[in-house]
């Protein structure tokens, strides 16, 4: 089992980050099947959840990638697929935008698709971030947009033409990893990174760009956040949509 690193020496963003996942757990029974998020935030979920299964809390995980499996299997937490239990109690994850809706941009750390299906088998989602992630618009924060390897300079002219259908325009970036590699997702497909800087209507580019040949999924999750659990200088503060 992997130790994991003492609150003591986080910095001040990631002990915020951490101070929302434990309020998490507030919500987590025994007996729950729970979705595992992916990203700095939901890690410290996976940490805090951890230790309370070595204290005898007894949940099975479903892992939204790759690197949640890895971690949760190495500090002892309890797996299974989305096959095994097709329907979840509780997903917990991050967010990289939050709206006042609850819209949601996500897919920084790359495993968007994984994610949204497994937000979707949830009952309920619940978003965990530092207070820095509510914003009034999305939009700052790229949207990532998963397409597959065949014509991609194709999919980029039609995500465009989308994009701006729904009043959104911007660069559109191939992701890469920090050696130069283009970064390539756990299902084998490409990430395109759009800086629309402001979307003033996600529902509609949500269902323009899923219109779009060769767009695996995208990073904007709408009607899927049920609670938003935000921490910052004044405390944690948990949020309920309407």
């Amino acid at each position: 089992m992997t130790a994991a690193k003492s609150p003591d020496a986080l910095s001040p963003a990631e002990a915020l980050k951490r101070e929302a996942a434990a309020r998490a757990l507030d919500y987590v029974r025994s007996g729950m099947k729970l979705g595992l998020g992916t990203g700095s935030t939901a890690k410290h979920f996976v940490d805090l959840l951890a230790q309370r299964v070595a204290q005898g809390l007894e949940v099975v995980g479903v892992p939204t990638s790759e690197a949640t499996r890895a971690q949760a299997e190495s500090l002892g937490v309890p797996l299974a697929t989305l096959d095994e239990h097709p329907v979840l109690d509780l997903v917990i994850d991050g967010a990289d935008e939050i709206g006042p809706d609850f819209s949601l941009i996500k897919g920084g750390g790359g495993a968007l698709l994984r994610e949204k299906i497994v937000a979707t088998a949830a009952q309920q989602m619940i978003v965990i971030a530092d207070a820095s992630k509510k914003v009034a618009r999305l939009g700052t924060f790229p949207l990532p947009i998963e397409v597959v390897d065949f014509g991609v300079a194709a999919i980029r002219r039609s995500i465009d033409k989308a994009a701006r259908a729904a009043g959104c325009q911007g660069l559109l970036t191939l992701r890469r990893r920090p050696d130069g590699h283009v970064f390539v997702t756990d299902q084998g497909h490409l990430i395109l990174d759009a800086a629309y800087l402001s979307i003033s209507d996600p529902a509609t580019l949500a269902a323009r760009l899923s219109e779009v040949p060769g767009v695996v999924e995208h990073g904007l999750f709408i009607n899927l956040a049920s609670r938003v659990i935000l921490a910052g200088a004044d405390g944690v503060t948990v949020l309920d949509r309407a």
